[in-house]
């Protein structure tokens, strides 16, 4: 019943006339203020998300660079597949037996699971405000009873592939990410200040366990090594992320290429058939079909200009995570606050969208998005999505997406 109804809702945003739009309350301001801010090569739609109703539109079947609203489908996806509860996990394995003498007597896995959040609290508490804290393993190995390791800890990073970057990168690292890894730690970077990538992630973080373990007394004897874990090795210890809303918080609100492209790779390991960007996307575009929206994907961050869709297709998906009563509160809550939190912080302020307003930020070269839902003072909820293609002032593009925000809070 659900589907179907999500389904009724897609249907209406295409069917109502485009007179329905003219109709509405300073609909004509809005198609102005458009095309002064992004040019001729930009879209809009303002639909109220209680039935789809079309109030207002501009090109609206046009599909357009996405810049970061592509993350709107990424954090959709994942919150859809995963669920809000979900943890990712790190776990360690051992294909070894223990002595009474609390030797083991064999070699550790540690296996990465995909978690964007993997690293040292003084990094994540310092740059994200939420992680998952490596270091926690050392306390369940000594709790089984382990003080000695006689082989070797071995990094299995095999959850992702191994190409860390993206299409606009050439699947290279990019500065804008990050290297990707499925076992990465402190979002790829080299230190725990933020400063330079690590070459290879997974190592650094077996490295970086390896020496917690002999702080804690516990040796490693063979050092440090890559290998993916025997289909035999038997969970010792596990550390576990931060809930999928809480990870999808941390993306949308400060627009966290490095998580989204985590979480599209995950998409791609668990319901894609790989841990690759290409299988990601292809789940993430069967996602929004689902939705009775669409996008074309090419990644999940929305750092490659091929990621496309119509600002029909965006207010579609808003509308539907908004009235899926499983998705809607983790979803909008991962969404910044006009003029208070994260892309978003002092923009719109002063205005009726100050505060009321949960939006994603997208920017590129000639780029410039806006895209939400507005809670109004009436009562009324209502999704709008700005896909400007012709900016050439991004000041000026952002003061004409906030005064068009501003008018649809006041509906």
């Amino acid at each position: 019943m659900r589907r179907a109804a999500l389904l009724l809702t897609a249907l209406a945003l295409l069917a109502l006339p485009a007179a329905a739009g003219a109709a509405g309350k300073g609909c004509q301001e809005m198609r102005q203020r458009l095309v002064r801010g992004g040019g001729s090569a930009s879209g809009l739609l303002v639909v109220d998300a209680s039935d789809g109703r079309r109030l207002c539109g501009r090109a609206a079947k046009r599909p357009r660079t996405l810049a970061s609203n592509t993350k709107l489908f990424t954090t959709a996806a994942a919150l859809g597949r995963f669920g809000p509860s979900y943890r990712i996990p790190t776990r360690l394995l051992s294909d070894g037996a223990l002595d009474r003498r609390g030797v083991l007597r064999g070699d550790l896995y540690l296996v990465g699971g995909g978690d964007p959040a993997l690293g040292s609290p003084a990094f994540y508490e310092r740059f994200l405000g939420l992680g998952t804290n490596l270091f926690g393993l050392k306390r369940q190995l000594r709790a089984a009873g382990v003080r000695s390791v006689g082989g070797r800890l071995y990094a299995d990073d095999t959850v992702f592939d191994r190409r860390r970057g993206v299409a606009d990168s050439g699947y290279a690292v990019s500065p804008y990410i990050g290297p990707l890894s499925g076992l990465a730690f402190n979002s790829g970077y080299s230190s725990s200040s933020g400063g330079g990538f690590a070459s290879d992630p997974a190592m650094l973080a077996a490295r970086k366990l390896a020496r917690s373990l002999r702080k804690a007394g516990i040796r490693i004897r063979g050092g440090v090594a890559r290998r993916s874990a025997p289909a035999s090795a038997e969970q010792l210890a596990a550390v576990r992320s931060p809930a999928m809303r809480e990870i999808a918080e941390a993306t949308n609100v400060p627009s966290n290429n490095f998580f989204a492209e985590t979480l599209l790779k995950l998409l791609g390991a668990r319901y894609g058939g790989a841990g690759s960007t290409a299988a990601g996307a292809r789940v993430v575009e069967r996602f929004a079909r689902g939705r009775g929206s669409g996008i074309h994907a090419t990644d999940g961050s929305g750092l490659t200009r091929s990621n496309r869709a119509s600002p029909a297709q965006v207010a579609r998906l808003l509308v539907s995570m908004q009235n899926d009563g499983r998705l809607a509160d983790p979803y909008v809550q991962s969404l910044a606050l006009s003029a208070r939190t994260g892309t978003v912080e002092g923009r719109m302020e002063g205005s009726a969208a100050a505060g009321r307003c949960r939006v994603k930020t997208g920017t590129l070269s000639g780029v410039s998005s806006l895209s939400g839902l507005c809670f109004n003072r009436s009562g009324r909820v209502i999704a709008f999505s700005v896909l400007m293609n012709g900016v050439y002032s991004l000041t000026r593009a952002h003061r004409e997406q906030d005064r068009i925000a501003a008018m649809v809070a006041r509906y």
